[in-house]
């Protein structure tokens, strides 16, 4: 059953009364989402492999970067704004107006006549996909219960490989036909996903944490009680999620903390916070995965798989397997921790890139000479480099930075994440095909080699998170938690227990004298 809800915006909710209802949506939004960015990678991958793609625009080494890299000058110019954009309108409204713009240039791409309009349209695209992407990101962190919180919003990335996977098929269905239509149709049907998002959008509510900044307290309740507890606004668990949350923005506001994104470099602690929290952005940016994302027939062919339809197959193939990766990482980031989990991926990415350089030299060196067994071993270990690096970085992307940054910095420290991903993005989509032509299996080697320089980063300053909801968090940071109830799962799993009737008047209180403020 549907419940009217407020929203504290223009955009409406109507919220199933089920928790766990609302959390399979909370997961559809998710997973939506991230099945745009993965669908565009896997596209253009496929695209790159099509005659009647690199043919009709006439494309050559530059202009294949130009036509690749160019979402990423709109995922660039989006972060700008997107952090601003989502503390001020609502988390739900900016969700719904990334969807629109992503749809505007998703059109425009299909309909692009020449090299111009294609990159126009991409950047169109990238814009809004940035501002959609990072206000799900804080959206969803801010949203799904704590315990829920590794799957819910690790599937906003997760999904990367379900619109990858869908990409690939439609383009090695597509590849035969001898119109624009082959690559027109997988184009156009990348707006089925934001499309998707926004009929999800008016049948979720609106975040608790920004409705109580904006003091819409009781509706803020109200969303902790359907998040948490079925509606149920006497739940322990409900109350004290609330109580957490009110206490530690009354805090922030308190010690003067604002929205501005110049509020992420005024203390020591924010940019601790800021760098500490962004750093999965450039990290995964420049892991390698790029090579593979956008760059596949290049790869295969300095490992001499060379046909393109084997090349398309190959695509196929590749995106199942780092699904599965994916999802395996979001469980182990759940049970295991976040930092734990990202070492292990590191380490297993610098082992790979060593291996694949080491054989892409042995092709290289004779390549009539070469042996099936070396030609398989590359791709195979090609493979696995994929799958490692789906094991952290494609859930922790957008599940790390939004819980290590406190509430006045979130939406703007995670847009720097992301702006800080695309920046390097937009440099290494563009460089790469040129590298692999120049220098060859070299690249992997120097990928390789600053490899190692993340891990130990990781190793030395990531926080563990792990556990525990966005506020308790604060305690790694300013040494304390700023609410005196006890920590959530304690009282969930029954091993703290609050005054539910003295919490509930205390709120009622605190919502009364907001009340009497705004009238």
């Amino acid at each position: 059953m549907l419940r009217k809800a407020s929203t504290g915006t223009w955009f409406p909710a109507w919220v199933p009364e089920s928790t766990f209802t609302i959390s399979i949506l909370l997961m559809l939004c998710s997973m939506v989402q991230s099945a745009t960015a993965g669908y565009d990678g896997s596209m253009l991958n496929g695209l790159n492999i099509l005659p009647s793609y690199t043919d009709y625009f006439n494309l050559n080494a530059a202009t294949t970067g130009l036509n690749t890299a160019s979402v990423f000058i709109g995922s660039f110019l989006g972060p700008l704004c997107s952090g601003i954009i989502t503390d001020r309108l609502g988390r739900r409204p900016a969700i719904f107006w990334g969807s629109v713009i992503t749809l505007l240039g998703v059109l425009l791409q299909t309909a692009a006549q020449n090299v111009a309009m294609f990159v126009i349209a991409r950047i169109i695209l990238g814009f809004g996909t940035a501002i959609s992407g990072i206000a799900g990101g804080v959206y969803l962190s801010e949203t799904f219960p704590s315990r829920w919180r590794a799957w819910g919003v690790g599937m906003l990335n997760n999904f990367y490989y379900v619109g990858a996977l869908i990409a690939a098929g439609i383009t090695l269905g597509t590849g035969t036909w001898d119109s624009t239509w082959a690559w027109r149709l997988p184009s156009l049907f990348q707006g089925i996903f934001s499309l998707l998002c926004i009929i999800v959008l008016p049948f979720i509510p609106e975040s608790p944490r920004w409705l109580a900044h904006e003091d819409y307290l009781e509706e803020a309740l109200i969303v902790c009680a359907q998040t948490n507890a079925n509606g149920d606004v006497s739940d322990p668990v409900a109350l004290t999620v609330y109580k957490e949350i009110v206490d530690t923005i009354s805090w922030e506001k308190n010690e003067g903390k604002t929205m501005s994104p110049m509020e992420m470099f005024k203390t020591p602690v924010a940019r601790k916070r800021l760098l500490i929290g962004m750093s999965p952005g450039p990290f995964s940016c420049i892991a390698g995965n790029i090579i593979a994302s956008y760059y596949l027939r290049a790869e295969l062919d300095t490992a001499g798989i060379t046909d393109s339809l084997q090349q398309l197959k190959a695509n196929v193939v590749l995106n199942v397997w780092c699904l599965a990766c994916s999802l395996a990482g979001t469980h182990l980031a759940a049970k295991w921790g976040r930092k734990s989990t990202a070492l292990l991926s590191e380490i297993l990415l610098i082992i790979c890139l060593f291996i694949i350089g080491g054989l892409s030299k042995m092709y290289a060196d004779n390549p009539d000479g070469a042996s099936q067994s070396l030609v398989y071993g590359d791709v195979a270990v090609m493979f696995l480099f994929q799958g490692f690096y789906s094991i952290a970085w494609t859930p922790l992307l957008y599940l790390y930075p939004p819980e290590v940054m406190n509430y006045s910095i979130r939406a703007n420290g995670l847009a720097v994440s992301a702006l800080m991903l695309n920046g390097f993005a937009l440099v290494f989509v563009f460089i790469m095909p040129i590298g692999l032509n120049n220098i060859g299996w070299r690249m992997y080697m120097v990928n390789g080699s600053w490899d190692i320089i993340i891990a130990i980063l990781i190793a030395v300053f990531w926080v563990e998170t792990k556990g525990r909801t966005l506020e308790e968090i604060d305690a790694i940071f300013e040494g304390e938690k700023h609410s005196s109830v006890p920590d959530v799962e304690m009282v969930r799993r029954g091993k703290a227990q609050i005054d539910t009737s003295a919490l509930k008047q205390d709120l009622e209180v605190e919502v009364q004298t907001q009340k009497e403020k705004e009238n």
